[in-house]
């Protein structure tokens, strides 16, 4: 089992734990509806990337009484 030769200090730990902060997000505003999303990833609001649409939105989906 690896014992340590000497203490420590709160100082060198803590300098370890120097990178291990969390970074706040980016968000960049989706060109087509202007929320604000993800870089590189699919608009949630409009379903566009790039674009394109790529998911078809729940409002645009018609569906048949039947099938529901």
């Amino acid at each position: 089992m690896a014992v340590q030769q000497n203490k420590v200090s709160k100082s060198r730990r803590n300098m370890r734990r120097a990178h291990d902060a969390l970074v706040a997000a980016n968000p960049n505003e989706c060109p087509s509806c202007g929320e604000l999303k993800r870089p590189h990833h699919v608009c949630p609001s409009c379903g566009q990337y790039d674009g394109r649409e790529i998911v078809a939105m729940a409002a645009e989906v018609d569906l048949d009484e039947d099938a529901a």
